[in-house]
């Protein structure tokens, strides 16, 4: 194909047509001509410097020079910056930059409770460096050693220590930069111990003692780098009140928390205002299907649901409302309204629900289309027995599931009572009086059958039933299994994790605990592996959560939570 002629004007010289119509916007196009047609100072520049086009083809243009940059008056281009008009081009938006915080970058001491208690702790602290006194390589050094969960995480540590020292240009003397390892959101430098540095410590800390070698490595650089503000950070108490006590600035290490106040945790259901109806009420749309009865609504309380969140509506004079959010798109939200299992015609294994959260842990437990599910509540509020009345009702009767699995955390509440004999079972039995009491309570559901026909439910109930011990559960995957995971906030978020990642299709999972027991010496209501869980799985449309308000055991223990 023959090439098309060469144009006969220069390309400064061309019509405003001759241009690339899309590159400006028909607005810009009219701006552009009321400046050329006033009287303004800058409508009568020469084109030539004031609508300049690095497109034209005019002038000479310098070797390896931008286009459009002239030869006779290269200076002038330069040192005036010349307006540009836009190609239609179409660019990726830059990915928006996180912020840093005002002020200078902060240096940061770890100690070694921190580094063991999260490998990645590292990596953390955002824009600001770190520094690692030697005594806390010892320490690390020392604690390598084992199949404990703290051991695993001294062993991780030295690893990202020993990439980080090997990546390529690396110079401790200088600190290493900590997003050498894919770690991008680190933008800070690593620095080690790697002099002497002599401090002044009080007579009554001994010098030999781990910790107070820490204290005075955090006192000599605050000296050394003033007025930049050193930090120790531990998850030693004491280790934070010694110092305090010496003027140093220090901190807890909060990363590991997911919330920092208990009640700005997610309970997975929400009280309707008293004018919801006045609000709502013109633009709710409702239809029926079957049974259920579902409410698409707009207006401004749509922001603040999620999906699978319950939202009930209770005023005297007033229709009562009891729904379940199902969908969310935009501004609008579909709620659909619930299953009465306090009705006895609806008892799930001869259970009834007692309170109205009760019947929305029920609604949760018995939807095939909810996956996890976590029960949070005080003692007495009736967790595990609705958790097993709903897995037995459809292992056994439904055929949903084929067997239900058992497990929970075996931290003890005193001294611990040594090795047990037995299988895997049996170990597992002292841990789990829990379940035999509320299968003694599921047994007796059926007055009907007599003496010969309980026993014999309960030898069926026993055998679909299976305990296991949260030890062996690395590499497993459960089928169509039925899971409780009992006393979930004696969990770290990482077994958390374990347990529910082992979940296979058609599996479903119950988390329970009451954050009031915590037993871990090492955990908090805020780093819990049960409020860690809740916070992320709120909002996903095959998770629900619920916390159990108001116990119903009996009047003894509902008073003895409240007042001791």
């Amino acid at each position: 194909m023959p090439l098309p002629p060469a144009p006969t004007k220069r390309a400064a010289l061309l019509p405003p047509e001759a241009y690339d119509a899309p590159a400006r916007s028909s607005h810009k196009a009219a701006r552009k001509l009321e400046a050329a047609d006033s009287d303004s100072p800058v409508a009568e520049r020469p084109q030539a410097q004031d609508d300049f086009d690095p497109r034209s083809g005019g002038g000479d243009a310098l070797p390896g020079a931008h286009p459009g940059a002239y030869a006779g008056d290269v200076e002038t281009w330069l040192d005036e910056p010349q307006p540009v008009r836009k190609r239609n081009v179409t660019q990726p938006a830059p990915a928006p930059r996180k912020k840093k915080l005002a002020g200078p970058s902060k240096l940061f001491v770890l100690d070694t409770n921190v580094l063991m208690h999260d490998p990645m702790s590292l990596f953390r602290f955002e824009e600001h460096d770190i520094f690692l006194p030697m005594i806390v390589l010892e320490e690390l050094d020392g604690h390598k050693k084992g199949m404990t969960e703290v051991a695993r995480n001294a062993r991780q540590t030295s690893r990202a220590l020993d990439a980080l020292a090997g990546a390529q240009g690396a110079d401790i003397g200088q600190g290493l930069k900590l997003d050498t390892t894919g770690h991008r959101e680190a933008g800070g430098c690593l620095f080690f111990q790697t002099n002497m540095l002599e401090s002044k410590l009080p007579s009554s800390l001994p010098p030999g003692k781990a910790d107070n070698q820490i204290l005075g490595v955090v006192a000599a650089l605050r000296d050394k780098f003033a007025p930049r503000e050193v930090v120790l950070v531990s998850k030693d108490i004491n280790m934070r009140v010694k110092a305090r006590a010496l003027g140093l600035a220090t901190d807890d290490y909060q990363n590991d928390k997911t919330l920092d106040d208990l009640e700005l945790m997610y309970s997975g259901s929400l009280a309707l205002p008293t004018d919801f109806w006045a609000k709502h009420g013109k633009t709710v749309e409702s239809w029926q299907s079957g049974s259920t009865t579902f409410y698409r609504i707009t207006g401004p309380i749509v922001p603040s649901l999620l999906i699978n969140q319950f939202v009930f509506f209770e005023a005297p004079g007033e229709p009562s409302l009891y729904a379940r959010v199902t969908e969310i798109r935009g501004k609008t939200a579909v709620l659909k309204t619930l299953k009465d299992f306090g009705h006895l015609k609806n008892s799930i294994w001869g259970v009834t629900t007692r309170n109205r959260e009760q019947n929305f842990a029920m609604n949760l437990l018995m939807d095939p289309e909810v996956d996890f599910v976590t029960l949070s509540g005080t003692a007495g509020t009736g967790k595990t027995l609705l958790a097993l009345a709903a897995g037995l009702t459809q292992v056994l009767d439904d055929r949903r599931y084929t067997e239900i699995i058992m497990t929970r955390a075996t931290v003890s509440v005193g001294e611990d009572i040594g090795f047990l004999p037995g299988t895997e079972e049996e170990k597992m039995g002292p841990w789990m009086g829990a379940l035999d009491d509320n299968l003694e309570v599921l047994g007796k559901t059926d007055g009907g059958a007599g003496e010969w026909g309980r026993a014999a439910t309960n030898e069926l109930i026993r055998s679909k039933i299976k305990i296991k011990s949260m030890n062996f559960m690395r590499g497993r995957t459960f089928l169509n299994k039925y899971v409780i995971i009992d006393e979930a906030q004696n969990l770290t978020p990482k077994q958390m994790k374990t347990l529910i990642t082992r979940a296979g299709p058609g599996t479903k999972i119950i988390c329970m605990g009451n954050l009031a027991q915590i037993d871990t010496p090492y955990l908090t209501e805020g780093s819990s592996g049960l409020t860690f869980a809740v916070d992320k799985f709120k909002g996903w449309p095959h998770s629900g959560h619920i916390t159990l308000a108001r116990g119903e055991r009996s009047r003894l223990a509902d008073f003895a939570s409240e007042v001791l």
